[in-house]
């Protein structure tokens, strides 16, 4: 099985990570040196983002 590509663009990632503060780990090591729990916390602001995109348009 191949590897999936992303969902999310690489500027809107280091957004995120910026927000969440932990954008200096991804600027020193990459992707991979950014714990399971950041990574988690980053998924859950982009839903909850999403989220409040997609109430905000009903309105």
């Amino acid at each position: 099985m191949g590897r999936r590509r992303g969902v999310m663009s690489n500027r809107f990632k280091e957004e995120l990570a910026k927000e969440l503060g932990f954008y200096d780990t991804v600027q020193k090591d990459g992707w991979g040196g950014i714990t399971a729990r950041d990574a988690g916390n980053m998924v859950k602001r982009a839903v909850q983002m999403a989220e409040e995109s997609l109430n905000k348009d009903k309105v």
